[in-house]
């Protein structure tokens, strides 16, 4: 678990974008040339490894690296553009999972840094909605949406309380998972959570965006763990209830 007060302090929005990253033309920052040659070869062999005859119309930068908000706990947000009504709609579904798991697969394979920033590849529908207010086309070289810096209010004892509360929420739905006797309703307990936890930081994202509430909950829950704490849990789960143990000494 991270420390508390390091999570707070890393919402905290900076003079700059990333220097590392980022270098000034003019007025207006650019990825830096060294970086982008080397995002575009990330991205190709992910492209690679889908496997999958797809048109990639863009491929961009997202994420606090991509605004004013980095921090230590940031990566390189990376997302392949694609229009996915290219997909016969009755199958559609199936596609948008088997993205899902090559980019699972992916990241697990690999451990990939810019920086010593973790890269993290997805693909994206080009119909899905930019919540980001920074979003940078690695494949052009440009700005989608250009960063403001913005300096919110952020309430910490609010934030801490809301926080509280769903960690409350997640032990609680473990605790019940692992006391369920069928596997079947204890996997429903954990999916109706995640997908509760999914709506909530989508809700924020649609009302008041990244530094909403809802959206800087699931950041502080990213980063102290619980995120990965809730998801691993039914692989463990599974796992344990599918076992048969030998109980010879």
């Amino acid at each position: 678990m991270e420390n508390t007060s390091n999570i707070l302090k890393s919402f905290k929005v900076k003079d700059s974008l990333n220097p590392k990253i980022w270098v000034l033309s003019g007025t207006t920052p650019k990825m830096r040339p060294e970086i982008r040659q080397r995002l575009l070869e990330i991205a190709y062999e992910f492209y690679e490894f889908l496997d999958i005859d797809v048109f990639v119309e863009d491929i961009v930068m997202t994420g606090s690296l991509a605004n004013f908000n980095w921090s230590d706990f940031s990566d390189v947000d990376m997302h392949l553009i694609v229009d996915f009504s290219q997909f016969p709609e009755e199958i559609k579904e199936l596609y948008e999972k088997l993205f899902t798991l090559k980019k699972l697969i992916f990241n697990e394979n690999h451990d990939i840094t810019i920086k010593n920033y973790d890269v993290e590849l997805y693909v994206q529908d080009s119909t899905e909605e930019h919540t980001s207010t920074g979003v940078y086309s690695i494949l052009y070289d440009d700005w989608i949406t250009e960063p403001e810096k913005l300096q919110p209010s952020i309430n910490k004892t609010l934030l801490m309380n809301k926080v509280k509360t769903w960690m409350n929420k997640i032990d609680e739905a473990l605790d019940d998972a692992k006391s369920g006797d069928e596997l079947e309703m204890s996997k429903k307990i954990l999916d109706d959570l995640k997908e509760k936890l999914k709506n909530y930081r989508k809700s924020g994202l649609d009302k008041t965006g990244e530094f909403s509430y809802e959206n800087l909950v699931f950041k502080f829950l990213r980063r102290n763990g619980y995120i990965e704490k809730l998801f691993k849990f039914e692989d463990k789960l599974i796992d344990n209830k599918l076992s048969l143990k030998d109980n010879k000494n």
